[in-house]
């Protein structure tokens, strides 16, 4: 492994609280039984950030994304508290995206002004279905007209940077109803589309008791309409479930996660990746789930760390890029693992070789049959198939106390 530069550095921060969970979400989110302990949570968000200093000296941040749970549950004031603070530990530019989730069912025309005012300029709305009957089954506390009012509010607080997303092959969902939720969605003309397949994760509701979902043809059809729908009305898609007006440019976030860019991640289950040039180590750390262990100060807030071997980073790489449409350049891939790729040419040939992949030049993308059969093209880029990367490098996974 020999990095001759540094990916550009993005910055998570997870918010675990919400006003109720939902019985398809996996995600680290916790029902919201009292009020949120705001300042003590910004505090610790910080004192997080700045344990983590040490390992991106001299770097700027590229792009911020406060997710969850629901980010919009925290006052405006908190917000700026912590974007502040941010500023303060961390150089980036007054003009870069930073994204916050939202729930229209929380949704707050003041707020909205003041979270605008904090600096947050790329808004994302969770709204998954126009359909009330649909937003039922799926959990959610808010109906279709708050999702459209929750819209109209965050442009009138100033935000011109505003996603949707939306879901399909909801319960019971025909292909009529979900494209009519898709060009619901479109009418509204945001500037950016998160549409994706409803899955039934382990360890939720859904998983165990699960509803009445639309088969594998009719889910495979509803993709395909809603695709040459969102194309015949200038939505570009630049990632498997992400779609960008032509007038505008992607989410610089996104992008930077699916070319395995860095990240620090701060807040409870926070993920992270960081890559260091004096040690020549790519690590994934991941922080204390539960929120009462994340706010303990007798506990670090990072709950595990690993570090890579050479082995696994092929498919730790390709896993992100070759989700995106446009594919990577060839030299993107010694940049961001300090491998070569020469060094993974015959998982490459054979890939392309079984028409999972296709190579123009310099730029390397998936095939339409590749996204069909993603995990089968992963598959080529497995550790096992790369014995002359394995070294004696162990992945170290470690409990903090």
């Amino acid at each position: 492994m020999s990095f001759t530069q540094l990916p550009p550095l993005s910055l998570y921060v997870h918010t675990p609280w919400c006003v109720q969970k939902c019985p398809y979400c996996d995600f680290n989110s916790h029902q919201l039984k009292q009020s949120i302990p705001e300042e003590d949570y910004i505090d610790r968000l910080l004192f997080d950030l700045e344990q983590e200093l040490p390992s991106v000296w001299g770097r700027q941040l590229y792009s911020i994304f406060i997710g969850g749970g629901t980010p919009s549950l925290f006052s405006p004031q908190s917000i700026d508290r912590l974007l502040c603070g941010i500023r303060a530990l961390l150089p980036f530019n007054a003009d870069m995206e930073i994204t916050m989730e939202a729930n229209p069912g929380t949704v707050d025309a003041e707020n909205f002004s003041g979270f605008f005012d904090a600096g947050v300029n790329r808004l994302s709305l969770g709204v998954q279905s126009f359909d009330d009957q649909k937003l039922k089954a799926l959990g959610r506390i808010h109906d279709g007209q708050q999702a459209e009012k929750a819209l109209t509010i965050a442009r009138a607080a100033g935000f011109k940077n505003i996603n949707l997303d939306l879901m399909y092959a909801l319960p019971q969902q025909s292909m009529a109803q979900a494209m009519a939720d898709l060009e619901h969605a479109i009418a509204l003309q945001p500037q950016h589309l998160s549409w994706y397949q409803l899955t039934l994760e382990p360890n939720t509701p859904f998983h165990h008791r699960p509803p009445s979902v639309p088969d594998l043809d009719l889910t495979a059809d509803i993709g395909e309409s809603g695709l040459e729908i969102l194309a015949q009305n200038d939505y570009t898609q630049y990632e498997i479930s992400a779609f960008s007006q032509a007038e505008n440019s992607p989410s610089q976030h996104n992008i930077n996660y699916w070319q395995f860019g860095d990240y620090l991640g701060i807040g409870a289950g926070a993920h992270q990746k960081i890559s260091r040039a004096d040690r020549q180590t790519i690590t994934r750390k991941s922080k204390r789930r539960n929120p009462k262990d994340y706010l303990n100060p007798e506990l670090a807030p990072t709950d595990q760390q690993r570090v890579l071997t050479q082995d696994s980073l092929p498919l730790e790489f390709m896993m992100n890029a070759l989700r995106l449409r446009s594919g990577f350049e060839r030299e993107l891939f010694f940049a961001n693992t300090g491998i070569l790729i020469t060094q993974i040419e015959t998982a490459l040939t054979k890939a392309e070789q079984q028409g999972l992949l296709q190579r123009h030049g310099n730029r390397i993308k998936t095939s339409d049959k590749g996204y069909r059969f993603l995990n089968e093209l992963l598959d080529c880029f497995m550790p096992e198939n790369f014995p002359e990367l394995a070294d004696s490098q162990k992945i170290i996974t470690r409990q903090i106390d």
